[in-house]
């Protein structure tokens, strides 16, 4: 039998994910490991997404960690700041931070099929090898930067939502938001107030709907240290309400959220405006946002909602087709992540030389999200077909699996564990037919869901619960291993 103490393990993320999985390591007696974050901090997207407006859209009782329960969130969706805090101080209180080595990013993981060992490759040209590689990637890594033409010749300054550049001062300047979705909605209205002309640039209305998020009060905080349970209480009628209905099945509780969202559109006073902004797509088939203030902000005569798709940039500005140019001293692109690519971020090559690139070929695609046939002991958390319900529950549940995995290599010596490929592509069917079945998902309309041959990679189409008595306890018969390990 193994000692759980001389197995070396690296995690690739300091996210909620790698949080989680360093966490849960140390309870097992899995103390040799490593977290390798590419940015400052831990955090993940709460460390690198600092935009301004920046805040969750899960209310914040369920974006607490189940062993960490936090009772004092500032509001019912939390800020990012706090979220920050949250994620720094649950990484200090469990003994992962001093696991971290920061800004020093993975950039290659290399299977040796002779000694059962992961090579890790930083961007500082670093070399280490572990037994274990635990990727906390997740989807949202890597920013989406659009193919703009000219965007490279515009003379003011231009970054990404997810990489916000604090020292450009937006006071009193002409900013244009390229992209409408999940960040745009949330920096359009913090920033038009201190601007002084704002242009976003809409390829397609989606659903926005209000939200209960008035503060609390500091006797309402009080009261909920005092005594949690009624929170407790909340979180689990939000988890039970999330299950029920995040497979978009239920076409009464649809219809009423489309009812909701367009009723929240009438707020806006032009009627061309609101013809713009209400989304010809049905509730669901994208991504559903949040948001009291975006479409009130349509109503302040220095926001302008641009329909017609851009051409080019400028050195001063925004070329539209309909041959308008808009000069502008920012640009903004609140463009999304690649949140297909998963793993692909890095350049993994695994058993006899496969490449994750060559694997996933026809779309990403992992046994419970978690492991992908021809790349043994190399776990992913949040990996393909994870994306629903609340990511720190699913988090959890993942990282249940990856321990008991964990646990039966080091206490039987095992030198790999490799998911079986007629188990992988059981699954996988499994969860394709079930995406089949979610008719709002397969509607016409353009969304990171899809790779570009059409196959949905991201979406989790069954409950959180589900997916928990579905992952643990882990079925052995979908895995391969082999005994013994060579040393040296």
């Amino acid at each position: 039998m193994g000692r759980r103490s001389d197995m070396d393990i690296a995690i690739i993320g300091a996210g909620p994910g790698g949080i989680v999985a360093g966490k849960r390591l140390i309870e097992e007696g899995f103390d040799s490991f490593v977290v390798f974050e590419a940015s400052d901090g831990v955090g993940g997207t709460w460390n690198l997404n600092r935009y301004p407006g920046c805040e969750c859209d899960v209310q914040s009782v369920m974006y607490s960690f189940s062993f960490e329960f936090k009772t004092d969130w500032s509001k019912p969706y939390g800020r990012q700041g706090e979220i920050l805090e949250y994620m720094r101080m649950v990484a200090d209180t469990y003994g992962v931070t001093p696991h971290c080595r920061f800004d020093d990013a993975v950039v290659e993981l290399r299977w040796d099929d002779d000694r059962s060992e992961w090579t890790i490759i930083t961007a500082s040209g670093a070399c280490s090898t572990a037994r274990a590689v635990i990727s906390a990637v997740g989807m949202l890594s890597e920013p989406v930067v659009p193919d703009l033409p000219g965007l490279s010749t515009f003379a003011g300054a231009a970054f990404h939502s997810a990489r916000w550049d604090d020292s450009v001062d937006l006071h009193g300047r002409r900013v244009a938001v390229v992209g409408s979705a999940a960040s745009a909605v949330q920096i359009v209205p913090a920033i038009l107030p201190d601007v002084e002309r704002l242009h976003l640039f809409q390829r397609t209305a989606n659903w926005v709907l209000p939200k209960l998020d008035h503060p609390y009060s500091e006797e309402q905080l009080e009261e909920f240290r005092r005594d949690p349970a009624p929170l407790r209480e909340m979180r689990q009628l939000i988890e039970d309400a999330m299950n029920r209905g995040m497979t978009f099945a239920l076409t009464d509780l649809n219809a009423e959220r489309e009812r909701t969202g367009l009723e929240a559109i009438e707020v806006v006073a032009d009627p061309e405006l609101r013809r713009k902004l209400t989304p010809r797509h049905p509730f669901g088939c994208k991504r559903p946002l949040l948001s009291n203030d975006f479409y009130r902000a349509f109503n302040d005569p220095g926001l302008e909602l641009v329909t017609d798709p851009i051409e080019r940039i400028t050195r001063a500005g925004i070329v539209t087709t309909d041959g308008v140019e808009r000069e502008v001293d920012v640009i903004v692109l609140a463009t999304g992540y690649a949140a297909t690519k998963f793993l692909t971020t890095i350049d993994v090559t695994g058993r006899h030389g496969l490449s994750i690139h060559e694997a996933w070929r026809d779309g990403a695609r992992a046994y419970m999200g978690v492991t992908t046939s021809g790349f043994p002991n190399l776990f992913m958390l949040y990996g393909p077909n994870m994306n629903n319900g609340s990511i720190i529950q699913m988090i959890e549940y993942q990282v249940e699996h990856v321990i008991e995995i964990l646990t039966m290599m080091a206490d039987e010596d095992f030198a790999w564990v490799d998911v079986r490929p007629e188990a992988m592509e059981r699954f996988n069917l499994e969860v394709q037919r079930a995406i089949d079945g979610i008719d709002v998902w397969n509607t016409n309309c353009n969304t990171y869901y899809r790779t570009p041959d059409g196959r949905i990679v991201t979406q989790w189409p069954f409950s959180m619960v589900e997916y928990r008595d579905m992952s643990v306890p882990v079925d052995w018969e979908a895995f391969e291993s082999a005994p013994g390990r060579v040393t040296s």
